[in-house]
This record gives C-alpha cells, structure tokens and sequence, in this order.
C-alpha cells in the first residue's frame, strides 16, 4: 500500500525566497528519480501541487516549481500575464530559478541526484522545452498544451539538446499557433532533438486541467478540459519516463 508524503520546501535564488512543493511514497525504501512540475501561468498552485502526487505514486520524487517566489498564485488573468511576461523576458533568470529547485530537489533525502526529468502545463511546458533546448541535465522533459515558442532559439543562440522531449499538443488550442508548431518542428529538426510530438485532435489549450473549462468561462478564454486527452497524454507520459529514467 502507498502512503504518500507531501512538504513545501524552501530555496533561494538571488535573495529571492522560493517555496516548491516535494511529493513522495513513503512506503518505498530508497532513492528515486526527481521529476519537476512546472506551474502554468497561474503559479505554483493547487493543481501541480496535484501533479506532483501523481508522479509520486508512479514511484518517483515529484517537486512542483515555483518561479514566481513565495509560492505566490495569481487571482485573474491580467495579474497572471503579467507576472509570466516579466519572468519570460529575462531567460537567465528564468533559467537561474528552475536550476535552483532542481538543486533543491537533489537534497531532499528521498532522491536520486544522479536522475532528473521535467514535465510542465502551459507557460510550463514552454519553460521544460526551454530548459531541454538549452542543455539542462535532465533525461526527459514533457510538455502539456505548451508555449512552443519558447523553444525557439533567438538569434546567435544554438539548440543544446539532450533530454527526450515528448510533446502534448492540442489540434484545437486557440493560444499555440499553426506557425508556432511549424516553427517548432523546425527546430527540432534543426536540432536533431529526439522528440515525440503528439497533437490531440479537438484538445484545446489546458485540456489536462480539470478547472479549465470553469476558468475558460469564467474569463472568456478559449479553455476546456479533456478527460480523453488528459488521459491519454499522461500514459503516454508515463512510458517515456520510465524509459528515460529506467
């Protein structure tokens, strides 16, 4: 039987306090694999918090990020844009505070520091691709209905890939462009990346969130959950990670 744990863990980058959030099965012995979760636009909330549970009891240490610092949530979407847009117009430190949870991460006495994985939704599942196109140590990242263009290099930057990425992508997202995809694959190619790309016919942007359909309405934003596609993107989630961190 399972008996998972949860604690929040803090950490610091450049005097900025940071508050992640470590999940683990306390009835397994030993050390195991480290998968972040990073937050979508609205911050390390509730929901990742959930996520990393869920790679818990897949045997693994799941931590949920925090990039904003304090732990801190957005209340609409005008506070949570412009909270990404400052984060996402300084790369080096973006890149600064997702390296400062992982070193967080290897010294909690339940993980393995020699292996790390990365999954994110949204804003976060552009930030893991950012992380993999950029040469971060990491077996594996996994992004949900992701900002792609964040894996685009700029230019005199040049794609450093090590990480298997795998990419869940919705037909329908409203938010993530027929270009943005092209020039992503692009990429990829360029890159020689070893990427599985999967695009999820009639999915739409936060189709793995089960508030997102609530949230859609509540904003007037083209959100909708999808139970098929949540499903199916986390199974196929699940068989690339134990492949890459086996």
């Amino acid at each position: 039987m399972q008996d998972i744990r949860t604690r929040d863990v803090s950490y610091e980058y450049q005097g900025l306090q940071m508050v992640g959030s470590a999940a683990w099965d306390a009835a397994s012995e030993g050390r195991r694999p480290i998968v972040l979760v990073v937050h979508e636009w609205w911050g390390r909330n509730d929901y990742v918090k959930r996520r990393a549970a869920m790679l818990a009891e897949l045997g693994y240490l799941g931590f949920a990020v925090d990039l904003y610092g304090g732990g801190r949530t957005a209340a609409n979407p005008d506070e949570a844009g412009a909270w990404m847009n400052a984060l996402l117009g300084d790369r080096e430190t973006l890149r600064g505070r997702f390296h400062a949870a992982l070193d967080a991460a290897r010294t909690l006495g339940q993980a393995d520091p020699a292996k790390a994985a990365a999954i994110g939704y949204c804003m976060g599942g552009g930030v893991v691709l950012h992380m993999a196109r950029t040469g971060s140590e990491l077996a594996a990242v996994a992004s949900f209905h992701g900002a792609l263009s964040l894996a685009i290099a700029r230019p005199g930057e040049a794609s450093r890939v090590k990480a298997r990425m795998a990419v869940y992508h919705g037909e329908a997202d409203e938010f993530v462009t027929a270009k943005d995809v092209s020039a992503f694959l692009r990429e990829v190619e360029t890159a020689a990346a070893d990427c599985l790309f999967v695009a999820l016919p009639g999915a739409t942007h936060g189709f793995t969130n089960p508030e997102a359909t609530l949230r859609g309405e509540k904003f007037g934003l083209p959100l909708r959950y999808s139970e098929l596609a949540d499903r199916a993107s986390w199974d196929h989630m699940r068989l690339v990670l134990n492949e890459a961190l086996a």
